[in-house]
């Protein structure tokens, strides 16, 4: 590993969930005032501002200057703030940018923000805002559907729409037939998916920030109703609102300054090719050029955090970021080292499935848990020993492939403590 050349000195979340009187303003106050606490330095140190944001334009009509506008009162106004959207990788890209004016030398602090409100008084508004995370070129009836439903827009006859959006998620529909073709490739079954969901919301019932903190065993994930088959709602992410922030800054401030750092050994961000080629997807190619960067490997790994916006998801990344032989994603599974007592544990904060995926903040959150579990402040779901961390985002899919994916190892090398 080479001497590190960006760290992060500071982090805050809000708690995740659904707050029908918090706005996108709110919320970022919340995570930006904890972090530059937590940092022990004032907006006035701030160099650079990364606001990772996906829905709130087509949901609450606040389009291209969503950070902005988010942290108006925090004391950023008047730094360079650039508006980061890429699905729900829009935090994680926004903190590899944060990262990338760090190590460039255009920054020596720089603040990445995820911020999203995804509730809605109209909650079919809210499925078909994040179904717009799909190529709708290669899509036309679901396009023109998305525009009456969002836009009140008839794309074919150039006129005002009647009627709203149905119930359904496209997007989970896209996690169903990757269900259904993971479990045809590797013998998975949806007791394998059940047995996710309730590990990742036993983590969440410890976890004071997750949306959702009621542990349920496998056989209520089974039990609980079908949302796009074969997948029951329990083993899907929920819409929900919240925020998350990293203040990442140079070795020589964060020295400066006495500020105990994590260190960040890599921080990779690739846009998917659509997998149904058969070629490498965007979360295995970022993983292995991240283990590339920080000269580590899969075995060095101490907690990770990743993607499981439905529990199949989980399973196919243990494979992607080479936890587990390709095929083999249940069988790691199953032998309890992804539990929080295991050899790796994944998802200690709960993951998407119960901490929440407010999509813009995700990645930050991720991030968030991940300096939490190397600071050793993460209570009752501490990892004993935790030195090594990866995070791993995606957002949005092309074909079978996430549109966007971001692969983040941070370390406690270098550490002032």
């Amino acid at each position: 590993m080479t001497s590190p050349s960006a760290v992060i000195i500071g982090t805050g979340m809000t708690r995740f969930g659904k707050f029908p009187d918090s706005s996108l303003r709110s919320l970022a106050y919340e995570a930006v005032t904890a972090a530059l606490a937590d940092s022990d330095i004032t907006a006035d140190d701030v160099d650079y501002v990364f606001c990772g944001n996906a829905a709130a334009g087509v949901l609450h009509a606040q389009e291209m200057i969503r950070g902005q506008s988010s942290v108006r009162d925090t004391g950023l106004l008047g730094k360079a703030i650039v508006n980061v959207e890429n699905a729900c990788a829009s935090s994680s890209s926004a903190f590899a940018m944060a990262v990338m004016a760090v190590e460039s030398g255009m920054a020596e602090v720089a603040l990445a923000l995820g911020v999203e409100k995804l509730t809605h008084q109209d909650r079919a508004r809210s499925i078909a805002a994040i179904a717009t995370a799909v190529d709708l070129e290669n899509d036309p009836a679901a396009r023109r559907y998305l525009s009456r439903a969002l836009l009140n827009w008839d794309l074919e006859t150039s006129a005002p729409a009647e009627g709203g959006p149905g119930q359904g998620s496209k997007f989970m529909d896209v996690y169903a037939e990757m269900t259904k073709a993971y479990f045809a490739a590797t013998g998975a079954t949806l007791e394998d998916l059940a047995v996710v969901a309730a590990k990742n919301n036993s983590n969440g019932a410890l976890n004071p920030k997750a949306q959702f903190r009621n542990a349920v065993t496998a056989e209520e994930v089974l039990a609980s109703r079908e949302v796009s088959p074969p997948l029951r709602l329990l083993m899907c992410s929920s819409i929900g609102d919240g925020a998350a922030a990293v203040v990442v800054c140079s070795p020589e401030f964060a020295a400066k300054h006495a500020v105990p750092a994590v260190t960040i050994e890599a921080v990779v961000l690739l846009s998917g090719r659509d997998s149904t080629d058969g070629g490498a997807g965007a979360s295995h190619r970022a993983a292995r050029k991240a283990y590339e960067q920080a000269g580590l490997g899969p075995e060095d790994l101490d907690v990770v955090e990743l993607h499981d916006a439905a529990a199949t998801g989980e399973l196919i990344n243990y494979e992607d970021l080479g936890l587990c032989p390709p095929g083999e994603g249940a069988k790691l599974l199953a032998s309890g080292d992804t539990q929080l007592s295991g050899r790796i544990p994944v998802n200690p904060s709960g993951g998407l499935l119960a901490r929440g995926h407010p999509i813009g903040a995700t990645g930050c959150a991720q991030i968030v848990e991940l300096c939490d579990q190397l600071r050793s402040r993460s209570e009752s779901r501490q990892v004993a020993g935790a030195r090594i961390a990866l995070a791993q985002n995606g957002g949005g899919y092309l074909g079978s492939d996430a549109a966007a994916a971001v692969v983040t190892i941070l370390s406690t090398r270098g550490q002032n403590r």
